[in-house]
């Protein structure tokens, strides 16, 4: 590896005055005797933006297995953000398909064999972007690399579809975007030694979607050996069976070949698409992007909607995470305590009224909100954690920490008015990484001494676990790992929380089950019985979470086992 950097000295003339001004030319980084990589440097951390991992996956490699890039035979100036991969947001389209590319970024004053964590965006595999936050200060305070990945999503990056499977059993998965992932990793081991880092000590990361493929590479046997630790935010187990899913697919593509004259009702275009053959795919194939990244929007956290992550039998098993056989490596999963806040927000039974300023001014329906918020968040943390851990503990054979994030619902920080709704809202450890993240929504809530005293400390774990996959220090309060012994001791999750001047961390448990909290939402009696069951029926209803309690309310929106 070769780095760059020469001392200029500029000299400017006026009213006699010399100046005298040092800058550093920006990093580069070589690859071969050939290839290069040019970065950016800034607030003493080193960038390398949309560097290519994998060819465009455009015209006949559109919803195939990735392929390897080229190698690099010239100087790559990646200095600016790669494309986004397209995906439809706020009513618009965005991104383009030739889109699998990197952030990479590094200490500028770092060594040499640093540990990478690499991070996988949310968005419901549907939208987002690699650079969700921005990396440069946990790069230093980790003092590691740190890589942010773009991959396909909506149905380019997910599709089940029989007329666009070949004979190669990875391909004819459908799982493109998760395929994405997994040509990442493999760059990764190949090239991050060039930047400084351990190809034998990686952590690979996700938030909400990133976290739920996080979650899928633990039991999908391609990804054997590409990382040593794993991080779940906010993730749980989620995969989708094959053949209701190409119905749901079959389903939203029918429109688009009605409205291209190809068949004369979506009844005929379904059976159509069901047959397959070189006409469906040639017509898929064509296609552009800008038609196909609202379909199925608004899909929330419901895989009824968007299926995703197919039980395939090759890249996901298919009997999904009821499988013995996982790849084992020590993981974090964790948990915002009222995850369900934005969902609910942005559901359409509440969205106007919350952006109108409304909700909080009409006691019924705010209350309708606590209800659904109250509910939800507790099924939905049981989810992200609790669940996940009971179901891989008898398999797994390294240690499982979890944790809760409680900030979010203290009485201080109600004081300002978003986060008295939104509380310990999903992606609540994104300002715990990032200070300045999101902070015209949340105000200075993440900016007072306790909450950067509870960042300090949550950094200092994941500093120690991202290097030797345990995140305990003498320093810090110790994390012990989810265990059902721990559990019966009440000493199962860490529970990272903190008040005006410090950080409030304690090892605790959950103080309820699933089956507990549908008794209580049946005898709950706040709302009037109608109310109640909208709230179960229209906002609860289908999501990831929720299964139990559409069996017990007989809910028809029934979705098959993850």
């Amino acid at each position: 590896m070769r780095i760059r950097h020469s001392m200029q000295r500029w000299l400017i003339c006026g009213i006699a005055i010399l100046f005298t001004a040092t800058a550093y030319s920006n990093p580069t980084v070589v690859l071969s005797n050939t290839g290069e990589i040019e970065g950016n440097n800034s607030q003493d951390v080193d960038s390398f933006l949309g560097v290519p991992y994998a060819k465009a996956p455009v015209s006949s490699l559109r919803w195939q297995s990735p392929q390897q890039a080229e190698p690099i035979q010239s100087t790559v100036q990646a200095t600016q953000k790669g494309a986004i991969c397209p995906q439809w947001q706020q009513g618009k389209f965005k991104g383009q398909e030739d889109c699998l590319n990197l952030d990479i970024y590094r200490p500028d004053k770092h060594n040499e064999n640093l540990p990478v964590l690499v991070y996988i965006h949310g968005g419901n595999n549907q939208t987002g972007e690699a650079n969700e936050f921005d990396p440069r200060a946990l790069a230093k305070s980790l003092n590691a690399i740190v890589v942010q990945v773009n991959y396909r999503l909506g149905v380019l990056g997910f599709n089940p579809l029989r007329a666009i499977k070949s004979n190669d059993l990875i391909q004819a998965s459908g799982n493109f975007g998760l395929l994405d992932q997994h040509a990442a990793l493999q760059w990764i081991q190949k090239n991050i030694k060039y930047f400084g880092g351990r190809a034998d000590q990686v952590t690979v990361s996700g938030f909400s979607a990133g976290g739920r493929d996080v979650m899928a590479m633990l039991i999908s046997p391609l990804f054997k050996d590409l990382f040593q630790q794993a991080i779940v935010f906010s993730g749980g187990m989620t995969t989708a069976p094959v053949a209701p899913s190409q119905e749901v697919f079959r389903q939203a593509f029918a429109p688009l070949i009605v409205e291209d004259e190809i068949q004369t009702n979506e009844n005929a275009a379904k059976q159509w698409l069901a047959e397959g053959g070189k006409a469906v795919q040639d017509y898929l194939q064509q296609l552009p992007a800008e038609r196909l990244a609202p379909l199925m929007k608004g899909a929330g956290i419901r895989m009824s909607h968007f299926p995703h992550l197919y039980r395939d039998g090759v890249v996901i098993p298919k009997e999904g995470f009821d499988t013995a056989l996982y790849n084992n490596v020590p993981v974090i999963m964790l948990s915002g305590q009222t995850e369900f806040s934005f969902f609910a927000l942005s559901d359409s039974y509440f969205v106007k009224a919350w952006h109108s300023g409304a909700l909080s001014k009409d006691p019924a329906l705010l209350n309708q909100y606590r209800f659904a918020l109250n509910y939800g968040s507790k099924l939905y943390s049981l989810f992200n954690v609790q669940k996940s851990a009971e179901q891989m503990f008898e398999h797994y054979q390294s240690p499982i920490y979890g944790a809760e994030i409680a900030f979010g619902t203290n009485p201080f920080v109600a004081q300002n008015p978003q986060m008295e709704l939104i509380g310990s809202f999903h992606g609540v450890f994104m300002p715990l990484l990032d200070q300045n993240w999101q902070q015209a929504l949340l105000g200075e809530t993440f900016q007072k001494a306790g909450t950067r005293d509870l960042a300090e400390h949550f950094q200092a774990y994941l500093k120690r676990f991202i290097r030797t996959g345990n995140p305990n220090d003498p320093n810090l309060v110790n994390w012990l790992t989810w265990s059902p012994e721990h559990e019966q001791q009440g000493q199962s999750l860490l529970i990272l929380n903190a008040n005006k001047h410090k950080a409030l961390i304690q090892m605790s448990s959950k103080s309820y089950d699933e089956k507990a909290l549908l008794d209580a939402m049946k005898n709950d009696h706040i709302l009037p019985e109608q109310a109640k069951m909208q709230m179960i029926n229209l906002v609860l209803n289908g999501r990831w979470f929720s299964n139990a309690l559409d069996q017990q309310f007989q809910n028809p929106s029934l979705w098959p086992k993850p």
